[in-house]
């Protein structure tokens, strides 16, 4: 067998040499690379001085607010205006990811209007049709179709703000799922559902015990983003006067004109809630990745280091 060495007239390498040579990477030149980061580094300490120097920002008006009785019950109306939106498109969009697998042509068909018609209308605009809804529907009526009626009641007393944006939210936002569900449950091979159609398991089974568990790898990272958008889109309530973070902001800076510190009030608290859920999408995905065989993002540090992750995981093989 040939062996390999650095230099050619040389005696021949010992296994360990051949593998070093192998493995080891060319030489490349980091100039460029520190000139990239001294010029990154010189327009963060810029940006840093003048957010600090900068007397217009008026931080002690921020932190002031940041913590007041009147921006902290909007962010709990945020938050809970984002599980309850997210819960429902969540449970839409597994209902819609189920209907465009369905093997009737009508469920599929209306499945798939429904997602293009959510999907293709801006959520604003969809937060104002839930908010005028009783300008089409004045009343709402429950009975039998072209039968009796067994009662009605007040759209306006009905469709609060805080449910128009749950209808406008969670159905957007279910469109969107759907999609994302769907892809994860295409990701599982077919032979598993045979398999276990073999083994004379359920529709409902095989997609409870066969099939979700492996999808669930494909569906959590988007739909951790998804949470994060959310988080953000709830801010668009604020056009149906509903007092969550934003609106609260605004209806302060509406009587004391502190307008950009009440921003950044409101922008600190939604930066907190979102690495607060960045963190927890990280432990949920590597719960669910657990037997994949992917090793290399064991550690949170590793997700947000390049290098670490830029590093293939490289076996000795004996030559």
């Amino acid at each position: 067998m040939t062996s390999i060495s650095r230099y050619p007239d040389s005696a021949p390498a010992s296994v360990d040499e051949q593998h070093e040579l192998l493995m080891s990477r060319p030489r490349t030149s980091h100039k460029m690379m520190w000139l990239t980061a001294g010029i990154v580094l010189v327009a963060v300490a810029l940006i840093a001085t003048s957010l600090i120097t900068n007397p217009r920002y008026e931080w002690d008006v921020v932190f002031s607010w940041f913590a007041s009785e009147r921006l902290f019950s909007g962010l709990v109306n945020t938050l809970i205006l984002t599980v309850i939106s997210m819960s429902v498109g969540i449970v839409v969009g597994i209902l819609l990811a189920l209907a465009r697998l369905a093997p009737n042509y009508v469920i599929a068909s209306v499945a798939a209007f429904m997602i293009w018609f959510f999907r293709g209308v801006p959520v604003f605009v969809q937060l104002l049709f839930w908010g005028f809804i009783a300008a089409i529907y004045p009343r709402i009526e429950m009975g039998i179709p072209f039968g009796p009626e067994f009662f009605s009641v007040d759209a306006n007393a009905v469709i609060t703000p805080f449910l128009a944006a749950i209808l406008g939210l969670g159905l957007n936002e279910g469109a969107y799922m759907s999609e994302i569900v769907r892809a994860g449950l295409l990701s599982v091979h077919k032979g598993q559902t045979e398999a276990a159609k073999a083994l004379g398991m359920k529709r409902g089974l095989i997609l409870w015990r066969i099939v979700l568990p492996q999808a669930m790898k494909i569906i959590i990272p988007p739909t951790g983003n998804q949470t994060i958008s959310m988080l953000k889109t709830t801010s668009l309530v604020s056009v149906l006067a509903f007092p969550e973070l934003l609106y609260s902001a605004q209806m302060v800076y509406s009587s004391n004109f502190k307008t950009i510190p009440l921003l950044i009030a409101a922008s600190l608290w939604y930066l907190a809630i979102t690495s607060l859920l960045s963190l927890g999408q990280f432990y949920i995905e590597r719960h669910f990745n657990r037997g994949s065989g992917n090793r290399t993002e064991q550690k949170l540090s590793s997700r947000f280091n390049p290098l670490k992750r830029s590093q293939p995981t490289v076996q000795k093989v004996q030559l």
